[in-house]
């Protein structure tokens, strides 16, 4: 690489990226250090807003680009918020909160875990809410980077953060050792001085400025620097002047920085954009001008801010102040550039954070290694389940543990019994997940449920003893939030902390985004959007080889593959431009759906974040960034899984209406789960749930089987055994059903007697498959048996078998060569071994984990039997699981089961779906209408039953602060209080009248209303069907259709609309609203939002209507012929012929 050169020496020690400074600098770490690189400059330190996010990308590039021969220092460090005093600003901060429309206003902003900087508001006098000052902080070493950690954990703390986390003088003086410090930019803390005392003359800025300096010089000594910056901004100018005259004074080192925010010099524009696109539909920032059009050139902003070189930082000086019309000392300016790589390489220190692996130490018992424990747990586990004495068990745990051991994990398994041990105190958790359900030592240890030997499940391919990686153990539980809280809680904010996943703009948004900026229209745009990830997906998998299975093409691929959207971006070449430089840029910070870290004193060894009010770590881990484990953490998934819960439910039920415990507790749920449902105990053969479930494909709220291709292709199976239901959902994936696996195994399943099997061994390890590689296990073990490879290596295979080429000198190829001559040694001819891998090859595609296949196809297996045995318990819980988008859906399919669905009934409805005395009825909850707080719920259950109005108004005991008039209106108009209604009111409108809208404070003003409102009657038609819809989210079928009408259109093979057949083109529905729409050219035609018997909602476009002629009945059931477009949806022409009004 040609380098470019610079007679000045030079280092940013001011500089600003997209992992950390989000909507204010773009390009990531590695972006600008390889800029810097190529620039010239040895060194760059990263110094983004309020966080160090960057600093595991600068750590690994660092890496990276010391293995290519290129030397360069990374420097870590953050420009934090600073305001003097914390408690001063307390006080103030409180006394705004007075005001109740403020604090309100005030909530919405409290807490989140990436702040968007406001650059303008940042430069000038401030409201005392956001008030902060900008503070450049950078460590010289491991103690002042453990420092910064500190520091920045502790801005997050609730005391110090609002919109922006902040520190003071206070903890700088505790936590400064081996830290620099600057004054910052227009922002910062001299800053800050001048605009809030320039008004008052040049000596009202400098003594306050003589006050911060003599502060900061008390606590940091000769680390304290005096920052001065060069663009074409006249109060930089003016401030330039102080600090360098402040400096003077006190003797403190002057510094030049370049505050850098984009990577090269061509970035500038793409930055000024990825700026406004942060403040989208959030209102217009203060540096935002009126119409907020891009810049013409960099010269209208007035700086430039790239990584600099010590000559290009010299260009700047003089040009800008030379346009400014201010002079300076050229000798002291010169002397200011080059103090930064003084800085850089005699006071900071060549090094990177220390990445020791941090496990608690907490989980390992007094007086014991953390191995001596993890063997006397283990040993004891298998005592508790009487496999202590079984030499199969005893040698394949000592295996285990001596891999554990060798390979260090040892604490990591202890902390993850830790876990589990909280967790099923608390709550139902997964029989296993992932790879993880192949160990022996997990499933003595209680952290999973699954006997690896009994099921054939290989430890090698959790945990091979020549790898590197971390382990990595996924745990089900019910309610993961629930799990993490009582973690903190036992052990501390700095000992557990969620992780950050950090999201960025993707293409489809993005392309949207600037294309509204550049005021294109919407119609357009969405035309393309549209389609372009459908045109460009096929091709992409062509130019990688892939026959089969989901691909999701990148944005390069999109541009290159998708036709349409090449021609949009040639007509705008400004998108185009703007797109290439901004996808993949940060977007927001938000919280990973179940990842935490778990070690002592993270706020020391890393920075903690707060992110919507919880503590959390700052570096992510997932399939785009892994930036724990390099730097010394492991991520344990602690995953939420809705079935455990609903599991949790039925059992419940089954408990009060079958073993006389009124309000079990969750230690009773627990026992019934080990003595009944655990898998060591439940008969996973019993044919009567395979044949009454599975077969008969009674699916309601099975797990992995509520889709109707795994139902339709697990009827077709008929499975019999747990190995049968892995199979299938290890079948039914887009890459073997396009490769037609699921016809071919199905042919293989009912007609074994046509399989050939290579040899006895190939029998004895693909017999429970039919002949087939399903398993991705079962590759290593015709590996291991007939071609002689480890298990260690047969997993390795695994791997690699999806890599093109198997050259002698690739891991690909000397296990090819090791096979093929393994199995030539087991009279196994050489064609058909190379036949053989083949087969290998061509299954490693579609091959599934079978630890993670066995797992789940028991909670599968378990949901089925509990549906098969307490089919009333097991559909009241359904009820309560299914989301209110799928409620009518899921009240559908009880009814089809033979349950009657009891209305809503303030007398018998609970907090959740309750089952009547026979089995035979399930009554919807109160819980289920909208705008019903669970503290009006509470006052309604404990005062039941209510004989009439009376009783219900003017009950003594009942708080009527809970039980309010808004309460009273959503149980009257959600149909609730319809048997108390008695006849005495002309209808249930009269009712409402009297009782609710008129609310009555006493007995003689109730008689008035029931004589005033008596015309009322009764709700209409349409306003049962309005409050049913809005208030339960249950549309009232059965008002607007007759079940007989339902019945004749199945006759007639006419399906609902969400089950539309497209050789068909006729589908019934019911219209609930329409929007009148133009096109582009002015032409009328209409969105109709319809309805079926599935509660699920569809929009159809109806083109070339005609308004005054055209019309549709809402809440009327219709007949029609559509046409659908998988990307349009929806459509008709001509609604007058093609739409039918049912009855």
């Amino acid at each position: 690489m040609d380098r470019n050169k610079s007679k000045i020496k030079f280092v940013g020690l001011h500089a600003h990226s997209v992992a950390g400074s989000i909507f204010d600098a773009l390009g990531y770490p590695q972006d600008h250090m390889e800029f810097a690189y190529k620039n010239g400059c040895d060194a760059l330190a990263l110094t983004d807003h309020g966080n160090m996010n960057g600093l595991a990308y600068q750590v690994l590039h660092a890496k990276k680009m010391h293995a290519a021969g290129k030397e360069f220092k990374p420097i870590f460090g953050c420009e934090a918020y600073f305001i003097p005093s914390i408690e001063e600003w307390h006080e103030e901060y409180n006394a705004a909160m007075e005001d109740k429309k403020r604090a309100r206003a005030a909530k919405k902003d409290a807490a989140s875990g990436a702040t968007v900087e406001d650059e303008g508001a940042s430069k000038k006098t401030q409201d005392i809410l956001r008030r902060r000052r900008h503070l450049v902080l950078l460590a010289q070493n491991q103690t002042g980077l453990n420092n910064l950690f500190k520091l920045i954990s502790e801005s997050y703390q609730p005391e110090n953060f609002y919109r922006y986390p902040r520190i003071d003088y206070a903890l700088l003086k505790k936590y400064n050792e081996g830290i620099i410090a600057s004054s910052a930019c227009l922002g910062g803390v001299y800053a800050g001085n001048y605009w809030e005392n320039r008004e008052d003359g040049d000596e009202a800025v400098l003594d306050a400025m003589r006050e911060s300096t003599q502060r900061m010089v008390d606590i940091f000594g000769d680390r304290w620097y005096a920052e001065i910056q060069w663009n074409d901004i006249k109060e930089q100018h003016e401030l330039n002047q102080y600090v360098i005259q402040v400096a003077q004074e006190f003797g403190v080192g002057l510094l030049s920085t370049a505050d850098s925010h984009y990577p090269n010099p061509d970035a500038w524009k793409d930055r000024e954009l990825y700026k406004r696109l942060g403040w989208l539909g959030k209102g217009r920032p203060s540096w935002a001008e009126e119409e907020s059009q891009l810049p013409e050139g960099v010269e209208e902003i007035g700086y430039e801010l790239y990584p600099k070189n010590g000559d290009q930082m010299w260009e700047s000086y003089k040009k800008y102040s030379q346009q400014s019309g201010f002079q300076y000392d050229d000798d002291a300016v010169l002397s200011s550039i080059e103090e930064s790589h003084r800085i850089a390489f005699d006071r900071i220190e060549n090094f990177l954070p220390d990445n020791t692996v941090r496990l608690p130490s907490f989980v390992v018992p007094a007086g014991f290694t953390a191995t001596q424990a993890l063997v006397n747990y283990s040993l004891e586990g298998l005592k508790d389940k009487g496999l202590h004495t079984n030499k199969e068990y005893t040698d394949r745990l000592r295996r285990e543990l001596h891999v554990i051991d060798e390979r260090g994990f040892s604490k990591y398994f202890l902390t993850m019994k830790s876990i589990a041990d909280v967790a099923t105190d608390m709550m139902l958790t997964g029989p296993g997940r992932g790879s993880a359900a192949g160990s022996l030592v997990a499933y003595a240890l209680n952290i999973t449920q699954v006997d690896p030997i009994k099921n054939g499940l290989l430890f090698s391919r959790f945990l091979r003893s020549d790898a590197t990686d971390y382990p990595d153990i996924d745990y089900d539980v019910s309610d993961s939030m629930a799990l993490k809280e009582k973690l903190v809680e036992m052990w501390g904010e700095d000992c557990v902390a969620p992780i950050s996943n950090w999201n960025t703009l993707q293409l489809k948004s993005l392309i949207k985004d600037i294309s509204k900026l550049y005021g294109i229209p919407f119609t357009e745009v969405n035309t393309v959007t549209s389609v372009m990830i459908r045109e460009a997906t096929p091709e992409a998998k062509r130019k990688h080889g892939i026959k089969a299975g989901v691909y999701a093409p990148t944005w390069e691929e999109v541009i290159e593959f998708s036709p349409t959207l090449r021609d949009y971006l040639n007509r705008h070449p400004d998108v185009r431009t703007h797109v290439e430089g901004l996808v993949g840029q940060v977007r927001s910070c938000s919280r990973h759906a179940g990842g935490v870290v778990i070690a002592e004193n993270l706020d020391q060894s890393m920075p903690l974040i707060n992110s919507g009010g919880v503590r959390q770590a700052l570096w992510s881990e997932g399939q785009n960034v892994r930036h724990l484990e390099p730097m010394g953490f492991i991520k344990f998934d602690l995953l939420g899984l809705s079935t455990l819960k609903m599991m949790e439910g039925c059992i419940e039920h089954i408990l009060q209406r079958h073993h006389g415990i009124d309000n079990p507790t969750f230690a009773d749920v627990r026992d019934y789960y080990e003595k009944n449902l655990h898998p060591d105990i439940i008969n996973l053969d019993d044919q009567s749930v395979y044949e009454n479930i599975f077969h008969e494909g009674k699916f309601a709220g099975i797990f992995q089987f509520t889709e109707n291709g795994a139902q339709g292709f697990c009827k077709r199976v008929k499975p019999r055994n747990i190995i049968d239901v892995s199979a299938i959902t290890s079948i039914f994936r887009p890459g073997p059903l396009s490769a037609g696996v699921d016809n071919d195994y199905v042919e293989s399943k009912e007609h074994p007697q046509r399989i050939s099997y290579l040899c006895d061994e190939a029998r004895e390890v693909t017999e429970e498959t039919f002949g087939f590689l399903i398993f991705q296990e079962q590759i290593a073990l015709l590996a291991h048996k007939l071609g002689g490879l480890t298990l260690d290596e047969g997993n390795m295979l695994r791997k690699v078998l999806t890599k093109k080429g198997t050259g002698k000198n690739s891991v690909k190829g000397k296990l090819h060569e090791k096979f093929i001559a393994g199995c030539v040694e087991k009279n196994i001819d050489r064609a058909d071994a190379q036949d053989l891998w083949d087969k290998f090859e061509y299954f490693s595609g579609y091959g599934f984990n079978k630890s993670h296949a066995v797992s789940y196809s028991i909670i599968s297996y378990q949901c089925a039997w509990l549906f098969n045995y307490y089919p009333a318990e097991w559909m009241a819980a359904f009820l309560d699981k299914e989301p209110e988008s799928r409620k009518e859906k899921a009240i559908n399919i009880a009814k089809r089961y033979g349950f009657e669905i009891a209305p809503l009934d303030v007398n018998k409805s609970g907090m959740v779906w309750e089952i009547s005395e026979d089995g035979k009825t399930l009554i919807q909850p109160l819980a289920s209408i909208k705008g019903l707080g669970v503290a009006a719920i509470e006052q309604a259950l404990e005062n039941r039953p209510f004989m009439n109005a009376e009783d219900l108004l003017f009950r003594d005991g009942i708080s009527y602060s809970k039980l309010n008039k808004k309460a009273l209106d959503a149980l009257c108009r959600g149909g609730a209080l319809d048997n108390i209604v008695d006849d005495r009111f002309t209808g249930r409108k009269h009712f409402w009248s009297a009782c609710v809208v008129d609310r009555p404070k006493n007995l003689k003003k109730f008689q008035e209303n029931v004589d005033t409102y008596s015309p009322e009657g009764d709700f209409s038609e349409e306003e049962i069907i309005e409050f049913k819809s809005d208030l339960t989210g249950v549309f009232p079928i059965n008002l607007v259709i007759s079940t007989d009408t339902i019945v004749r259109l199945q006759e007639k093979y006419i399906p609902p609309i969400s089950e539309y057949d497209e050789e068909l083109e006729v589908c019934w529905f019911i219209p609930r609203t329409i929007v009148p729409k133009k096109t582009k050219n002015g032409k009328d035609y209409w969105i109709v939002n319809v309805i079926d018997s599935n509660n699920e909602l569809t929009r159809i476009r109806c083109w070339g209507v005609k308004p005054d002629r055209d019309r549709i009945h809402l809440n009327r059931p219709y007949l029609a012929r559509l046409n659908y477009d998988a990307n349009w949806g929806f459509s008709t022409y001509a609604i007058g012929k093609t739409f039918k009004l049912l009855g």
